[in-house]
């Protein structure tokens, strides 16, 4: 049976219980995602063929510092980055290194800074230079995707509703949803209850709430949804090396709807495609 907590009460761990924040903490959360937000706006403008991902982890870990903000993902469970970044066929978690960035690519940068103890999680996609039109409509679809699931929130109804929206018009565009990863709880925790899925019924999940935290991202195939983890022990890949896209928001739950806490300041929610 799924219970909810009181957050100012709840411990800092992930019991499986569901923390519900109170105003203070809708606030803290905006200030962590604004500045996460503000990053991806920034990398608008580096991300571009030649660059290579270790450059832009290193913008990542600077902009952080300079803002009085620690990168969630440095030294969290042995991962030595203050991003991931994710090319082509990389569903997730892919590792900055050395090799520059090629015209055509596209790139799914994930951000997660830590302010005052709250966490603001985010990614977008980015393609670099000139991209092949079935690249630029898995991203369209990607995310119509993600604010489709967004759509769905409301207290009351299931988490399932997200998953079920995403799935349906996902694979409606002849796309298919990656099952093996999914959203999650955030704030005072960088992964928390609930998990969110992208896949789904509406009777699935448990009940959302005013005062849940978490984040929905998607992760889009133009293949089929199958992944493998390399032997880096992060790096996903689809199996059948399709392109994968992923984009990200963190999400609190109103008396309403939601509040989407990592919108672009600049409207750059979808960098590179038509508005």
């Amino acid at each position: 049976m799924t219970t909810y907590l009181d957050a100012e009460t709840a411990p800092l761990r992930n019991t499986g219980q569901i923390r519900l924040y109170n105003e203070e903490g809708f606030a803290g959360m905006r200030k962590a995602c604004n500045l996460t937000a503000r990053c991806l706006d920034a990398l608008v403008d580096i991300v571009k063929p030649g660059v290579t991902t270790n450059a832009i982890d290193r913008f990542v870990f600077e902009f952080g510092m300079d803002n009085g903000a620690l990168p969630a993902t440095l030294n969290y469970r042995g991962y030595t980055k203050s991003t991931c970044t994710s090319i082509n066929h990389v569903v997730c978690h892919g590792i900055p290194d050395d090799k520059p960035l090629r015209d055509g690519d596209i790139v799914n940068i994930d951000v997660t800074y830590i302010v005052d103890g709250w966490h603001g999680d985010a990614s977008r996609m980015y393609p670099v230079g000139s991209i092949k039109r079935a690249a630029e409509r898995l991203l369209e679809v990607t995310y119509e995707c993600l604010l489709l699931g967004i759509a769905a929130v409301k207290p009351g109804v299931r988490t399932g509703a997200i998953g079920a929206a995403i799935q349906a018009y996902a694979e409606g565009e002849r796309c298919s949803v990656v099952r093996d990863f999914c959203g999650h709880g955030v704030g005072q925790l960088f992964h928390d209850s609930p998990n969110i899925l992208h896949y789904g019924n509406v009777t699935d999940g448990v009940e959302m709430r005013p005062g849940m935290v978490f984040t929905i991202e998607p992760m889009i195939n133009l293949g089929r949804p199958h992944v493998k983890v390399l032997s880096d022990g992060w790096t996903a890949v689809t199996r059948d090396r399709s392109l994968s896209a992923q984009y990200e928001h963190s999400i609190g739950v109103t008396e309403t709807g939601c509040e989407i806490f990592t919108l672009s300041p600049r409207g750059l929610d979808r960098p590179g495609l038509p508005s």
